[in-house]
């Protein structure tokens, strides 16, 4: 059995096999609903409901089955990589209870709940979430793909080939005509200068994650094609701050509708952004007709 050191252990039971883990009696562990709230762009599911995905350099499949999470991987990959992706330490359950401040935000957490939000590579958030800018998640998911398969390095997982995300390093190195094949449009230049800036160390992803939200925003908006939206989602989901609230049109509208104007995210602190994923769930999603 896996017990991490210095995690906050919860009820859940983590038995490790040779090449499978099992997750036995956790809450808040909804595969559906943590890869299609549009917070990362690298899993797919197949009929049978088994999500394939590839982050920090390791490919993994998951499943459900009854009140057990299995992860298609060993011991050393589940301490070193999914362990945290997945934010296992987190007690989600709780969070949820802690944000049910009022009637919406009640349905909301009630309709959401199993979202977690992932701990996933900072420079492929900022750089997933520049491409997202103006798209749909299936094209995001299709660009970011061939930026993978184009420029990342080659993984064998079973019988299939799966690509890393490309380090800054190596798109730093590109011009717009070599991004041309992905179709991402004027996000070229803006993708390539992201790449520059962390690899050269103008941008400090690890340091910003250290840093205060008003200081992280501010130079992620130094980006060119980096704002507040951008700027918020890199913030959330590769720095891992849990209090930045992005907004998009779904959860504009959710907002607006039930809180009005003048309407201050902090209200939710310190777990906003856990706050905007069940809003942003809830409101995309037809929760309203709950």
């Amino acid at each position: 059995m896996f017990r991490p050191r210095g995690a906050r252990i919860t009820h859940m039971i983590i038995t490790t096999r040779i090449n499978e883990v099992e997750i036995t009696d956790i809450s808040d562990f909804d595969l559906e609903r943590i890869f299609e709230c549009g917070q990362c762009f690298r899993w797919d599911a197949d009929k049978k409901g088994v999500y394939t995905g590839i982050a920090k350099g390791a490919v993994a499949q998951l499943r459900r089955s009854g009140d057990s999470v299995f992860i298609s991987c060993g011991e050393d990959d589940f301490q070193t990589v999914w362990y945290d992706y997945f934010d296992l330490s987190r007690d989600y359950a709780t969070i949820r209870r802690q944000l049910c401040i009022d009637e919406h935000m009640q349905k909301a957490t009630e309709f959401g709940a199993g979202i977690r939000i992932l701990r996933q590579d900072k420079w492929e958030a900022l750089c997933s979430f520049i491409i997202s800018q103006c798209n749909n998640i299936p094209r995001i998911k299709k660009i970011v793909d061939a930026l993978c398969r184009l420029y990342g390095d080659s993984i064998q997982f079973g019988q299939n080939e799966y690509y890393t995300f490309p380090k800054a390093e190596t798109l730093a190195r590109l011009c717009t005509d070599d991004l041309v094949q992905i179709r991402c449009g004027y996000r070229a230049q803006y993708i390539i200068d992201a790449a520059k800036a962390v690899a050269s160390g103008e941008i400090d992803l690890e340091s910003l994650a250290n840093s205060t939200p008003q200081v992280a925003r501010a130079k992620l908006k130094s980006l060119r094609g980096v704002g507040d939206k951008v700027a918020d989602c890199a913030m959330l989901f590769g720095l891992h701050m849990l209090d930045s609230f992005p907004r998009d049109v779904w959860v504009k509208r959710a907002v607006a509708e039930y809180y009005g104007p003048g309407f201050d995210s902090d209200v939710f602190t310190p777990y906003a952004g856990i706050a905007q994923q069940y809003i942003f769930h809830h409101a995309r999603n037809g929760g309203n007709k709950m």
